[in-house]
């Protein structure tokens, strides 16, 4: 009997597979996130780990909010509208 035996190659077949093999990289992607994470809890240096990430995700917050942010009106156009504002004013 071959390895696939009992194993249908229709539809199901393919499903069976398909979903076997989602969950075997899914074990393996847990396995590798959770390796990594124990490595990192035994690092002395935790505590400064911590703060730099931190520091890091503000700083590509900034970055993404001025990338798709409406900017604000610039300061020397603000200025002119209200020198002209108040030029209206005195001369009405």
């Amino acid at each position: 009997m071959t390895k696939d035996a009992g194993r249908g190659t229709g539809p199901q077949g393919q499903g069976l597979l398909l979903a076997a093999g989602l969950a075997g990289l899914a074990a393996s992607t847990v396995g590798s996130v959770l390796g990594t994470v124990r490595g990192l809890l035994r690092r002395s240096d935790g505590a400064e780990l911590v703060v730099e990430a931190q520091r890091d995700l503000e700083a590509r917050g900034r970055l993404v909010l001025d990338r798709y942010a409406d900017a604000p009106p610039a300061h020397l156009e603000l200025l002119a509208q209200e020198a002209l504002a108040r030029r209206d004013a005195d001369g009405a």
